[in-house]
């Protein structure tokens, strides 16, 4: 049984066998955090959900934003502040910040820089990251803090369908083991975004 699962690259399903219980043991080994069940996060949350060594949180604003399933191992919070829950997360957390209000996006990176984090991904274009460069800098962030969050995230080129979006960002997070924001830089400017 575990030849044939590792030869397919899959993990075996929890069963006896032969007098045996035979279940995957696997501790995740990043932990990452998904502020948003919009569009994007509900894509987000289906391309890395079956991803191994992630753990997955998900956060919004209340229960009815979220579908009525949600893949197994995630773990689902309502908050009606989301950003009061920051210091729930680990501190060595990766965290994608995609709701669906720039207020809300907004209290989050100041919440998270307040915090710390392995890794701080935000959804938007140049110009909004400009205006919330601005203002987390009026909230007393210092300039090298905020350069930790990288924005925009995925890849530019793949376009803006949720899905497209879903798959850069998943790329990005396999390919940068680091999470710091050279990285990210190096990151898209390859990707021509």
């Amino acid at each position: 049984l575990l030849d044939r699962a590792r030869a397919r690259g899959e993990r075996p399903e929890a069963q006896f066998l032969q007098g045996w219980m035979v279940e995957p043991v696997a501790a995740p080994d990043r932990e990452l955090w998904i502020w948003g069940a919009g569009h994007v996060g509900r894509a987000l949350v289906g391309v890395l959900a079956p991803l191994p060594g992630l753990a997955l949180t998900w956060v919004d604003t209340g229960p009815e934003r979220f579908p009525a399933e949600v893949p197994e191992g995630v773990t689902v919070l309502p908050a009606a502040e989301p950003a009061r829950l920051v210091p729930h997360a680990p501190q060595e957390a990766w965290h994608l910040v995609l709701t669906y209000s720039h207020e809300l996006d907004l209290g989050l990176c100041h919440a998270l820089l307040g915090h710390g984090f392995r890794f701080a991904g935000l959804i938007g274009s140049e110009t909004k990251w400009a205006r919330f460069r601005s203002r987390l800098a009026a909230l007393g962030h210092a300039d090298a803090q905020i350069a930790r969050i990288c924005c925009p995230i995925g890849h530019k080129a793949f376009g803006r369908d949720p899905q497209a979006i879903a798959i850069g960002v998943a790329a990005q997070l396999l390919g940068d083991k680091t999470g710091d924001r050279q990285a990210c830089q190096t990151h898209f400017s390859a990707s021509g975004a």
